[in-house]
């Protein structure tokens, strides 16, 4: 039993101590001040009117919960008990926005507007991504997706252009405005990465790679972090959890599909996994309806589905010839089936943002 209870004493444990409103600087550097005099590391989130800090670390946090409340500018103090801190409800209620700022505007994800993304699966020349950033433009999307770095089952498949597919995006991005959201495959290539992406992609298979999230919490962009094949919801957090407690709070979790028995879909589309998340975390959930059934007649209803379950936004695929794309074409939609599904996407996606505001969404 005593080597149970010094285990114990060890684990990791979260406090959150909310500031009082309009508590200045000297006040929250005095409260972190006595964080750290505890042994805890600290994380602080500042809204319009009040600071939020997070403290995790080991010891008895009773009586530092009660120490903190004691301090005259701070408002309560509370243990958090999921395993996964800085990302759960427990350590901020409010939904997280994630800003992105292009010459033509700004995008929010996790705001009230419901963000489309949209793209082709690889970057294969200068005219093909100019030509699906025009057309997702003109639809109403306001991302633009586009894989440089491509993994592949195979080592003989296409791999994607690298950091010339990057300068496409980029100059496809200088066209339209629309911001760009591209995968990262390796930690040694998050700087080049981020150097042109408005926001980086951690794909299923990399959900995982505990060494590109940490770097991933360096980059200073925001991070799509997308669901593995075979992994639970409280996995994806805990790596979304490693992301935002290495310092990068701007992570939006995608659902793309599990691995089940099932075989006439790619994947199975988790649905249920929305709203769950949304019960769990206050971090964005966009859905990959592309990924999820890999055939191209099938993503419309998803996406309208996504709409419906509470998502922020989806990601899909477009190509102007899927038949020759050169990776992921059975689920790339034509350019006609995608302006097609964006027009069907419309009275949706007005409801969803009638929900979003409070606005009565019936007559």
């Amino acid at each position: 039993m005593r080597f149970l209870a010094v285990a114990l004493s060890r684990q990791k444990k979260q406090m959150i101590i909310s500031m009082k409103l309009h508590s200045t600087k000297q006040e929250v550097d005095a409260v972190c001040q006595r964080i750290s005099e505890f042994g805890y590391k600290i994380h602080a989130i500042e809204g319009e009117e009040r600071v939020v800090i997070g403290a995790v670390g080991t010891g008895d946090t009773t009586n530092h919960l009660e120490s903190l409340e004691a301090m005259p500018q701070v408002e309560k103090a509370v243990r958090i008990s999921a395993p996964y801190k800085f990302v759960s409800k427990e350590f901020k209620k409010s939904k997280t926005v994630i800003s992105l700022r292009t010459h033509t505007g700004t995008v929010d994800i996790g705001g009230d507007e419901f963000v489309v993304m949209a793209g082709p699966c690889s970057v294969e020349s200068e005219k093909q991504i100019i030509e699906c950033a025009e057309t997702v433009a003109a639809a109403g999307g306001t991302v633009l997706r586009g894989g440089a770095f491509k993994p592949r089952t195979s080592p003989y498949d296409f791999q994607g252009l690298e950091a010339e597919g990057l300068k496409l995006l980029a100059k496809a991005r200088e066209i339209t405005g629309l911001a760009i959201i591209t995968e990262v495959m390796a930690d040694k290539d998050v700087d080049l990465v981020a150097e042109y992406a408005d926001v980086l992609q951690i794909g299923a298979r990399n959900m995982q790679n505990f060494a590109l999230l940490k770097s991933l919490g360096r980059c200073g962009r925001p991070i799509m972090l997308k669901r593995g094949l075979s992994s639970t919801i409280k996995e994806l957090l805990m790596s979304a959890e490693y992301i935002v407690a290495h310092g990068n709070p701007n992570v939006m979790l995608c659902e793309r599909g599990i691995r089940t028995f099932e075989t006439e879909t790619r994947n199975t589309c988790d649905i249920s996994a929305v709203p769950v998340l949304n019960e769990l975390t206050h971090l964005p959930v966009v859905i990959d309806p592309s990924h999820a059934v890999g055939n191209r007649k099938l993503v419309p209803p998803l996406a309208r589905a996504a709409v419906a379950i509470g998502a922020d936004g989806i990601i899909v695929e477009t190509h102007p010839c899927p038949e020759k794309a050169w990776s992921d074409g059975a689920q790339s939609l034509t350019f006609e089936q995608w302006r097609t599904m964006m027009k069907d996407l419309a009275p949706y996606i007005a409801l969803w943002k009638a929900s979003r505001v409070g606005e009565p969404v019936l007559a």
